[in-house]
């Protein structure tokens, strides 16, 4: 429960269990009429341990997690202790060894895990946590660690159409396709000829990950926009903007009837 009394406000934990374990963070709210907004130069937080010696590990939803590894940013295998004092190391599955941490390009943070500073393709597979203390080891969940090298910025777009020269009557496929990190979402809208009466079209948008055959993993996004029974009003321009966090994309590709 929260208590917002005066001068400070309560959080009440009941029933904590390891799964509390993690930072806890507070802030004034500056308000104008209903309108609220964060006051960045008054924060508070702290890191709580709610110790279980059942649960060395802070309990997760998943039994396998993805970790993407980026060549500019340090990377962090998350698994974090319920007893700061524990001994915790790193390992990989296959081949089975234990993962040198050195302090410098893999270091352990209580509070956040294993963090690879530098990381490469080198440290891609299958790796898991072991912790000790006063009793039997447990063994995290595992991780996968995958590695991730393409350009930062707007989507990557490409488009093609499946004839760009359709006959009356014909199925005509657009696809739009957009190559980019594995946890970067994109977002398609479209723009056709027969959109202003509105015609009809089929539009499905999907994603994958591929391997890109050199220990690079890339997200391969999809939006395929499908005209059945293609006219004379089908005739013309297809154009796709593909939009990510970083911008947009405008492709286009021409369409004419036979």
């Amino acid at each position: 429960s929260i208590k917002q009394l005066d001068r400070y406000g309560q959080l009440i934990l009941t029933n904590s269990t390891a799964a509390d374990t993690g930072e806890y963070s507070c802030w004034l709210q500056l308000c104008n009429g209903n309108k609220c907004r964060k006051d960045e130069t008054k924060t508070g937080s702290t890191y709580i341990f709610f110790t279980d010696k059942e649960e060395l590990f802070v309990p997760t939803p998943s039994y396998f997690e993805i970790v993407y590894l980026s060549p500019d940013k340090p990377a962090v295998i998350p698994c974090r202790v319920t007893t700061p004092s524990a001994k915790v190391t790193l390992h990989r599955e296959f081949p089975a060894e234990e993962i040198e941490t050195d302090g410098t390009d893999i270091i352990y943070d209580v509070k956040k895990g294993f963090v690879y500073q530098h990381p490469t393709s080198d440290h891609k597979g299958i790796v898991y946590c072991k912790a000790e203390s006063q009793g039997a080891p447990q063994i995290s969940i595992k991780y996968h660690l995958l590695y991730v090298e393409v350009p930062k910025g707007p989507p990557s777009t490409t488009i093609a159409a499946s004839s760009n020269r359709a006959e009356v009557s014909d199925s005509v496929h657009v696809i739009c396709t957009v190559l980019g990190e594995p946890d970067v979402d994109v977002s398609f809208r479209w723009q056709y000829p027969g959109q202003e009466s509105e015609r009809p079209v089929i539009i499905q948008n999907f994603w994958r990950l591929i391997n890109r055959g050199t220990g690079h993993t890339t997200r391969i996004s999809k939006s395929v926009l499908i005209v059945e029974d293609f006219d004379a009003r089908d005739a013309g321009n297809y154009i796709c903007i593909a939009q990510n966090l970083q911008g947009e994309t405008t492709v286009a590709t021409k369409v004419e009837l036979n």
